[in-house]
């Protein structure tokens, strides 16, 4: 019987140090709580992870982030993941919700994205707004090439998604090279997205925490594989 006891007693003790663990161990990382919760779930999104997918979506609810900010960080994942990945992911999502609701935890929905003005013109507002994200205008070779996808990414990504203000850019970003991060082939579009990131204030201290938030959700190959991109643009940026 005292064995039991004590056996109880040690599992309630180390239960509680391990919850005391993590908690030290996010307070000391350089990203607040509700930007850890924004990498797992785009990071499973690219990948199509949906059944851990489900368990991020509902972290991300408990740490506060709201359920249109969760809904938006999806909807942009098919600019740079693709529809499938995206619809995939918002059907889990309307899934995790109505269990929630089932269960009776009111999340907080959160904003709408403001109104765009009536002479709202995407592809001008969408080359300044990537103007500005990038820090110099975009245009080389391969837009030269095939001027169609320049003029999409100008006015549908940055002049419609990125004009959305549910999520800041650096929200955006850190979304962006989760993702990135998770899809085979994407390590220039990562080394870009690194860049633009910090361009925007992500530090690079956020970046090295991104990296580990990507290691314990995801796996150790996607964070060293994140790392050496990351190892990269440092080395060409000195």
């Amino acid at each position: 019987m005292k064995s039991l006891i004590f056996v109880r007693t040690f599992s309630v003790v180390l239960l509680m140090l391990i919850g005391l663990t993590e908690t030290y161990a996010m307070s000391e990382s350089s990203l607040d709580r509700r930007q850890i919760a924004i990498i797992p779930i785009a990071a499973q999104t690219a990948s199509g992870d949906i059944e851990n997918l489900k368990i991020s979506l509902n972290q991300g609810l408990d740490t506060g982030l709201t359920v249109n900010e969760i809904k938006e960080i999806l909807v942009q994942m098919y600019a740079y993941t693709g529809f499938p990945r995206s619809l995939n992911a918002l059907g889990a999502f309307m899934s995790v919700v109505n269990e929630r609701q089932e269960k009776g935890i009111k999340d907080e929905v959160g904003k709408e994205a403001s109104p765009l003005p009536a002479d709202y013109n995407s592809l001008r507002n969408g080359t300044a707004n990537q103007t500005k994200l990038i820090g110099q205008e975009v245009k080389g070779p391969l837009f030269d090439f095939a001027p169609a996808v320049d003029e999409y990414l100008k006015a549908h990504l940055f002049g419609d998604i990125f004009e959305r203000d549910v999520l800041t850019w650096q929200d955006r970003e850190l979304a962006t090279i989760a993702a990135l991060a998770n899809l085979k082939g994407a390590g220039s579009q990562l080394g870009a997205h690194y860049a633009i990131s910090m361009h925007n204030g992500i530090t690079e201290a956020q970046i090295r925490d991104f990296i580990e938030v990507l290691r314990k959700t995801v796996s150790a190959e996607t964070a060293n594989e994140a790392a050496k991109v990351f190892d990269q643009v440092l080395t060409d940026r000195k």
